[in-house]
């Protein structure tokens, strides 16, 4: 009998014993399993990003691939027990109540009251039509089994009317058409679309409890109940938030730091009211939009709040959102097999394009537009958001939608929004063949005609040499040149003191100190140009700003003058004893900003004796040379030097380097980051370049010419300093070169890279004093237009 009972108690040990081996294991792979799954989730949705960046894709096509590709893994999905999901339910529920609350704050309600405009016009006709036809269809359908067929009928119909402003905003302007005509009609019509629907969506939803009582009785007391709530909640933050938050905005100026009290208080506040209406049956995520929707938009705490939650959501918020979409789809439900389902999907998805296209179009065509830009429009307005598809899983979730319509859904939504690129891409490449393309560049203008720059000075001391610049630059008196003078003025303090602005005029500066050196800079030029000015034509402007923002002023500057060329004075002025002191970096950073965002070429004067020369007039004769190795940038100036060449009384001088590929001194390493048929492409561009201007000034004699063969950029380096003393000017391009040969290794020990390698070296401090250097740099045409202006008009 013993023996029995030790039997016993040894084999429910064992037994205890292997149970605790498959449990510990068990709990560690799905802890594991989880934090796999949502560190993968960010991780995979950034990478998956990057390598759809050349389809222009947003961040939620990648999101959504990777949420229902890691959630389909087997041991991420099983790691995800019941518990787990209620958590997460809870997590995705708060994140959607942070994002309507962010889009009602980021809506302005009041433009309902006004009457339409064409923008809004264009968003009703789409949203009705597409409503009308889900109306009308989906009820055929049976898309649910749901006893009150109209509810869900209305609710599914005003899901596709709908659009996500977010995505389409964000879409828009990264594709960079938000400027023109019909990047704002399809920006402004979004968010009419979103504010509509939502907005329905949010007042039907209090008629709900009608359809889950048994008694009518009870149901009315809960609707009045919550239409009560929400008229409170709307009132409380239409009338009485404005007081309290302008109190706050007030309290918080901006460029100090926000109080702490005060933004707890604020976020108090706005919780507040976000949650009144849920304490009595309201739904918690619209709720949140109606108390974000009429909450001031404007003030520091709103904008502080809607940068934080944005920034949030985008980077915690949405790779979870989708990793819990994916797991609340259950793929292998879906009933492929069915033709049923394939009828379902393609009517979803044809009533989404077919009603917005129909809609836009015909409003668009009576007030005018072209059909089209109004297909191309529609097409776009088709692009929904997280809400929509938060709002899928929502009807799942509750019964309302199967599995199979449920992923029929989300795969339109998906659809919706991939397609949209595309659809930018086509609008683009439209307009670039009814609108032309602004190339500011000199070597797409034509040697004939006038040339527009703008020349901009420091100071007084700037007047020698950009006058003597302004000169050479006209090239022959017919067509000439229009020369916007610009003074660059520092805005201090002491300066912004002595600001006024007369009623309807622009502000006036009245230190004396300015006032007196614009005065001196306005009757040099003048004097100057009654002299000896035939063909050209002065025009004065003022960059009146702080450092930071003195770029941004000269570039909106320049492409309102409509200019395609900006001269710019180098930082470092030039001393009595011929050497160049440290120079203001201010002025630095201005012109290194300069280059990498102007809306032309630009070039940049290094003052080494030019100014101390005798002014070049119809009497004295100026010798200048170019200096051309291959690239664009040297292509650009060797189209400035034939402006230069038709000056009467300039010796130009082509000074033209090849590079010795037969030398023994030839370097063994080249240029590995282009390939050779870019290479060669850039020699042809070269070569017929400069046979142009060869056969139009050299071969008839009106431009000397050198050429010299080198091997490396040592020899480059040795010949250049040979340069000093033989010209008052030299111009030279500032890189752009792909064939790097002969000047490998010359901005190792740049100074200013600026001024690219060859500026660099010319301007150096073992170079000739006396001798000017002129660095031009050719307009680069960069970005999805390809040279098209951001604000095209092509509706």
């Amino acid at each position: 009998m013993s023996n029995m009972q030790n039997t016993n108690f040894t084999s429910k040990n064992t037994t205890a014993d292997k149970h605790c081996l498959t449990f510990v294991p068990g709990r560690m792979m799905t802890g594991s399993g989880k934090f796999f799954a949502v560190i993968a989730a960010y991780v995979l949705s950034k990478v998956v990003h990057h390598l759809l960046k050349p389809l222009s894709q947003p961040y939620i096509t990648s999101d959504l691939l990777i949420g229902l590709f890691l959630a389909s893994l087997p041991p991420v999905r099983g790691s995800f027990v019941n518990q787990w999901i209620v958590t997460m339910d809870n997590v995705i529920d708060f994140g959607m109540i942070c994002y309507t609350f962010v889009l009602g704050l980021e809506m302005d309600p009041y433009v309902i009251l006004k009457s339409p405009t064409r923008q809004a016009m264009v968003a009703y006709a789409g949203m009705l039509s597409t409503f009308i036809l889900a109306c009308v269809v989906t009820p055929w359908l049976h898309y649910t089994k749901d006893t009150n067929m109209v509810t869900f009928t209305i609710s599914l119909s005003i899901t596709l009317s709908g659009n996500g402003s977010h995505i389409l905003t964000r879409l828009i302007t990264n594709l960079k058409i938000g400027k023109s005509d019909i990047g704002k009609l399809g920006m402004v019509a979004g968010v009419h679309y979103d504010m509509i629907t939502m907005f329905l969506l949010s007042i039907g939803l209090v008629f709900h409890p009608l359809e889950k009582t048994e008694s009518a009785h009870e149901g009315v007391k809960n609707v009045i109940k919550m239409v009560s709530a929400l008229v409170i909640q709307t009132i409380v933050a239409a009338k009485v938030s404005p007081v309290f938050m302008n109190w706050v905005n007030n309290e918080n100026p901006e460029g100090k730091p926000l109080k702490g009290s005060h933004l707890v208080l604020s976020m108090a506040f706005m919780s507040f009211i976000c949650t009144f209406a849920p304490w009595f049956g309201y739904n918690s995520f619209l709720s949140a939009f109606m108390a974000g929707l009429f909450l001031p938009s404007q003030g520091r705490i709103s904008k502080w709040t809607i940068s934080k939650i944005n920034y949030s959501l985008s980077t915690l918020f949405y790779p979870l959102f989708f990793l819990w979409v994916g797991l609340k789809l259950d793929l292998s439900g879906f009933e492929a097999g069915n033709i049923g389902t394939w009828g379902r999907f393609f009517t979803l998805l044809l009533i989404v394009a077919v009603g917005k296209v129909a809609g836009t179009v015909i409003c668009g065509l009576l007030l005018g537009y072209h059909w089209p830009e109004l297909v191309a429009l529609g097409l776009l307005l088709t692009a929904k958001g997280h809400f929509h598809i938060y709002l899928t899983i929502y009807a799942l979730r509750n019964g309302y939608m199967d599995m199979t319509t449920c992923i029929s859904m989300v795969i339109i939504i998906f659809l919706s929004i991939v397609h949209t690129p595309f659809v930018v891409k086509h609008i683009i490449e439209r307009a670039r063949k009814r609108v032309p393309i602004h190339r500011r560049a000199l070597q797409s203008l034509d040697p004939s005609s006038q040339l527009r720059i703008m020349l901009c000075l420091h100071g007084t001391h700037n007047l020698p040499s950009t006058i003597n610049l302004m000169e050479i630059s006209r090239g022959s008196p017919d067509p000439g040149l229009l020369v916007h003078v610009t003074d660059m003025i520092e805005l201090t303090d002491q300066i912004a003191a002595t600001l006024v602005q007369p009623e309807g005029v622009d502000k006036i500066i009245t230190d004396k100190s300015v006032t007196e050196m614009r005065d001196q800079i306005t009757c040099a030029f003048e004097a100057y140009v009654d002299e000896n000015g035939d063909g050209i034509k002065l025009s004065r402007t003022l960059a009146l700003s702080t450092f930071g923002a003195m770029a941004q002023n000269l570039s909106v500057l320049a492409e309102d003058l409509m200019v395609s060329l900006i001269l710019l004075s180098f930082h470092k002025r030039l001393n009595e004893n011929g050497k160049l002191d440290e120079g203001n970096p201010g002025f630095r950073h201005v012109n290194r900003k300069l280059l990498r965002s102007a809306p032309c070429s630009i070039g940049i004067l290094v003052d080494r004796g030019f100014r101390f020369n005798e002014k070049i007039s119809r009497s004295s004769l100026s010798n200048v040379a170019i200096i051309f190795i291959g690239g664009k940038d040297d292509r650009e100036a060797l189209a400035y030097a034939s402006r230069v060449a038709r000056h009467p009384r300039v010796k130009l001088t082509v000074i033209r380097f090849l590079a010795d590929k037969n030398s023994e001194k030839a370097p063994r390493r080249v240029n590995n980051r282009v390939s050779m048929a870019e290479q060669e492409e850039e020699l042809r561009l070269d070569d017929e370049c400069f046979a142009q201007f060869y056969e139009r000034y050299v071969a008839g004699g009106k431009v000397a010419y050198t050429e010299k063969h080198l091997a490396n950029s040592s020899e480059t380096y040795t010949d250049l300093r040979s340069l000093g003393g033989q010209y008052s000017l030299i111009i030279v391009g500032r890189g752009g070169r792909v064939n790097t040969v002969l000047t490998l290794g010359l901005n190792d020990w740049q100074q200013c890279p600026e001024l690219g390698p060859v500026g660099d070296v010319l301007s150096g401090a073992s170079f000739s004093s006396d001798t000017s250097i002129l660095i031009i740099q050719q307009h680069s045409i960069k970005g999805q237009l390809d040279g098209l202006s951001e604000e095209f008009s092509i509706l």
